[in-house]
Order: C-alpha cells, then structure tokens, then sequence
C-alpha cells in the first residue's frame, strides 16, 4: 500500500520552551506538541495521568436520575436487570456492574443477547427473552447499547418497564424514551438544571460535562456509574459504602477501553493507565487463566490487551453467545475459570479459520472488479457469511483497499453486517442518510451496524458511494503515515526511547511514535526471515550510526534502492540481556 507521509510541522521555540520547564528532551517535546499539548497544565496532567483528576461522575447527562432509580429499586428491594452487549466493552461492563451491585446490596441479574438468534443491541427478540427468563422485570439497565431502541424502550414502558441506558453509540433522533439516557453524546441544552428526576419519570435536564466523556466507552460508563453510586451511598451513609473500593475494577475498564479502540486521551488515558496497572497484578482468576491460555508471560500492555486478550473475551460472542466471556471474568478461583480460557482459545482458534476464508473470498472478489476512481465505499455480502466476524474482515478490506468497508452476511429474509471507516467519512451519519433502505442501524463515526434486506443491498451500494463521492476527496482515498518527527539515528538511543515512553500507553487517538530518517543506505545486505521468507532484516546506516531494522511482509521482489528515506516506530530490543534499539519499519521510499 502506497502511503502519503505527512510529518508534523517543526515546532522548535515551542518545544524548547517546554523542554526547560519540564526537563525532558525537545523530541518529547514535540511529540507532545503533535498531540495536542502546549500548556503547562495540559501537559502535566498528560504526562502525569491520576485518578485523583477524573471529573465528578455526575457530570454525566442523566447520571443523577439513573443513580436515584437504581437506589429505589434497592429500597424496595426490586430486582434489577443488567441487559449487556456480546462485545469486550459490553462483557467487561457486565462485569463490572455484577460485581458492584452484589457486593452492596442490589438484587441483580444479568442478561446477554445471542448475535446470531436476537441480534445487536437492544432488540425486540432479545427483550422479549430477557422477560420471559426474568419475569415480572420492572428494571432494566442497558448497558453498551440502547441509544437507539426508540421502538423497543417504547415496547417496554407500555408494559410497565423502566429502562436506564448507559452507553456510548450516537443517539437517534428522536432519542428513546428512557428513564435515564446516560450518554456522553448527549447534547446540553441551553438551558441546564441539575439532573433531577421529574415527576413522570421523564428524561431529566442534564448537567453541562467535560467534553472529555466523549470519549468514553461502556466500560469507562460503568466505572462511572460505579463511582457514582458508592458517592450517593455515603451521602446516605448507608453500611458498606464507605469501605467499598472501586480502584480494583480498573482492570476490567482498561480491557473494555483497549478492547472498543476509542481514544486513549482525557478520561480514558487516566482509566487505561490506572487500568494497565492492575490488570498486571490482578488476582482475578479469569483474567489470570485468561493470561495463560493467550500465552502472555511478560507486562500486559495495549498490544497484549488488543490482539490476545481481547480477541479470546470476543470469541465467544462473535460465534454464539458471550456467556462464556461473562462466566470467566465472574469465575470465582482457577478451576473454575481454566476450562472456561481454554475454550474461549478454541473458539478464537475457530474464528480466526472462519475470518480467514470469508476474507479471502472477499478480497478475491472486489480485486476482480475494483475500481478505484469509481468506488468510494466497498460493501460486500453473501448468503452464510458468518455475521460474527464481518467486522474482523471489514477491517482487514479497509486496510488492503483504504476504502469505507461494509461486509454483510446472514440469511434469505435479512443481512447483517458490520462497517468500518477512513478518517475524513462519518459512517453513521452516511448510514443515516440511507435509513430507508435499512432495517436498523447504528454505530459511530469510524464503526458502524446495519441489518439490511438483501434485496436493498445494490441500492445501498450506490447510495452510500455517490454519499462517499460527495464527501471524500480522491486524495483522502489514500493512506495518509502520520509521523511524528524526522530524526537522526543517533537521537534513537535506550535512554530516549525510555523517556518517551512517558506518553504510553498508545492506541487509538494516541498514536505509537512514528518517525522517518532520510538519507539512509544499507550497511551490509538485507536478511530474509520467516517460515516463508516474508519478512527483511535491514541493517541501516546514515554515515555516522547504524541501527538494526525489521519489516514485514515484504514482496519477494523487493529490493531496497542505493539511498532511502525510513518511516518506522522504533523500541528497545532485550536478547540475551542486551538492549539495544530496534526499528520497527511502517514505509520506504527512494530518497
């Protein structure tokens, strides 16, 4: 794939500014400028992420009424419904909330849609067996999902059902008739009260909130609302309260945070961090036989949480139902939780086989007809694609052909599908504009759902591309390598690259260090690694230093030019207790 690079714009008396008041290099510097940060305060709280400067939970639109309801149903002593999401986010809030409302007093019960029998979110199928297994419901709090049940919360108030959302997808508009919508997407309105609960059980005013929540996924709701409820349960000084400690629920946020690819800054940075930290110490049985199963041995950082962990917590309820997941983050010792990770390995193993093949007929199959003047967005689907990982293979098409990808399967009455997008096309608000040929949809801007009948899937096609063409220019059509800075391969020492760990973690809104050196030349003649020889060993020179160099899967053909110029991110590398710096290649282009 041919990239653009674009590296950010110099900032010197910026950076030597903030160098001298901080005492780091004028390459973090800078890095932090790239992101952002240019005042003292932003940047110490950036470079010293605390719980301590998380922001009131009551901030949170709706939280207040949410918090009042769910405390009167423990008063009469009524049971509460935990209606999750089949996805890491959802499972891990699940969790979370389970382990709250047990521990002080709720009486709660849970319940997990099945993907492939009820479908996603809030559905009609899925409530209707949520209430035939919990009879006589008068609580229900859904969590990960719901920002868009208009019809099935209106279902539900009719039969005497009170519904708290707690999610973070894009609103519907009109919103559902929740009793409390606590949704970061909210809008304030001009006029801001206090976020009582009105007489009717109505959707509250809301209090104005740190445009930081936006940010936050399900998991970091829950913690919130975690956070929220032990706050009012010491108000009223009720018994138990004031010793529950909430700190130890991080490390299930930093799963769901990492998990659900929503930007690690504001909140989430402080969460994830935090998070990262237990999740490294936790003591959880699931999450330890969890570990073990993904073969993980050293720290657990946002790779490990991204591609091992998550993936098997995710595997369960991509192919069946996540009660599997649930069970193994509630498991109460490691017998208990063992079978449960060897078997959400097995099913990953099994995903991985079945996302490989849809894959590549897919790929097989836009390769045959694709034009790249014309087709803006790719939407693909087939009778028996496995509607569990059209996602999984969306993402891998986008990131082959960098085109807004929809991958849809299911059967002859309806398809489902899963949609991610390029920087620059809001998804949702594209699917929005195509409501009339869909049955439901819903999502945000870079990741989206839709369930669609087969026969609108051409017109959606064509819609959904002259929306693209109207939106997108050719030129953000390709791939843009954001870098942060070009350096000399004597700045990339151990030292410097331990500092600049100081802005980990990274992940999605907080990118991985990205830097170029130009001018490059091979120090000796690359060497081919691999079971198939896909992948180089460069050793790199610019006159003065050298440094080892790994690129993958590199065409068989490819040979390096006389000089070059090196996109790559760059790590400390321990063999054999040496450490020496190693640079991970993203790009080469003729100098």
């Amino acid at each position: 794939m041919k990239y653009r690079w674009s590296i950010a714009p110099p900032q010197p008396a910026l950076a030597a500014a903030l160098s001298k008041q901080f005492g780091v290099s004028p390459l973090l510097a800078q890095c932090l400028l790239n992101r952002g940060h240019s005042e003292p305060e932003a940047v110490a709280r950036f470079l010293e992420p605390r719980l301590r400067n998380l922001a009131d939970p009551f901030a949170l639109p709706n939280m207040a009424a949410a918090v009042e309801r769910i405390f009167a149903a423990r008063e009469r002593a009524e049971p509460l419904v935990i209606f999750g999401d089949y996805d890491v986010d959802g499972v891990t809030s699940t969790s979370l909330l389970l382990e709250v409302f047990c521990a002080l007093g709720w009486s709660v019960d849970f319940y997990l849609p099945h993907r492939m029998d009820e479908g996603y979110g809030l559905s009609q199928d899925g409530v209707e067996n949520c209430l035939v297994k919990f009879p006589g419901t008068k609580l229900l709090l859904a969590v990960d999902c719901g920002s868009t049940a208009v019809e099935t919360i209106g279902w539900l108030k009719q039969r005497g059902v009170d519904v708290l959302v707690l999610d973070h997808h894009q609103v519907s508009d009109p919103a559902p008739a929740a009793f409390a919508l606590v949704n970061p997407q909210l809008g304030v309105p001009p006029s801001v009260g206090g976020g009582v609960v009105p007489p009717e059980g109505g959707t509250p005013n809301v209090r104005p909130r740190p445009a930081t929540f936006t940010e936050l996924c399900s998991a970091g709701l829950a913690f919130k609302l975690a956070h929220a409820l032990v706050k009012r349960g010491r108000d009223l000084q009720l018994a138990g309260f004031a010793a529950f400690d909430i700190r130890p629920l991080l490390d299930l946020v930093a799963l769901g945070t990492i998990a659900d690819l929503v930007p690690l800054t504001g909140e989430n940075r402080i969460l994830v961090t935090a998070g990262l930290e237990r999740l490294n110490v936790t003591r959880r049985p699931g999450l330890l036989a969890l570990k073990s199963a993904a073969g993980i041995e050293g720290e657990i950082g946002t790779y490990e949480v991204g591609f091992q962990l998550g993936p098997r917590l995710n595997a369960a309820g991509r192919l069946e139902n996540a009660a599997e997941a649930l069970q193994l983050l509630l498991a109460s010792d490691l017998a208990a939780a063992e079978p449960i990770a060897r078997a959400l390995d097995h099913r990953n193993r099994e995903r991985q086989q079945i996302e490989r093949t849809i894959t590549d007929e897919v790929t097989g199959a836009i390769r045959v007809r694709f034009d790249p003047a014309r087709d803006f967005v790719i939407v693909e689907g087939q009778l028996l694609w496995h509607i569990g990982v059209v996602g999984i293979v969306a993402s891998r098409v986008l990131r082959e052909f960098y085109r807004p990808t929809l991958i849809l399967g299911g059967d002859a009455e309806q398809w489902r599908g899963s949609g991610r997008s390029i920087e620059g096309f809001d998804l949702a608000a594209a699917l929005r504009e195509c409501d009339d040929l869909l049955v439901r949809h819903g999502g945000h801007a870079m990741a989206a759902g839709i369930t669609i009948a087969p026969m609108n899937v051409g017109p959606f096609r064509e819609r959904l591309n002259a929306i693209a063409r109207r939106s997108l220019r050719p030129d953000q059509l390709q791939p843009v390598l954001k870098l942060d800075a070009e350096v000399t391969l004597r700045e990339l020492t151990v030292e410097r690259l331990e500092e600049l760990a100081r802005l980990a973690p990274t992940g999605m809104g907080n990118a991985a260090l990205q830097f170029c050196a130009t001018g490059l030349r091979l120090h000796r003649p690359p060497l081919r690694m691999g079971k198939e020889q896909q992948h180089l060993k460069l050793h790199v020179t610019d006159g003065s230093d050298i440094r080892e160099a790994v690129w993958w899967n590199v065409p068989k053909n490819f040979n390096p030019p006389a000089s070059f110029n090196l996109a790559f991110t760059a790590e400390v590398n321990e063999f054999r207790g040496n450490r020496n710096v190693q640079l991970k290649v993203s790009d080469l282009q003729a100098a």
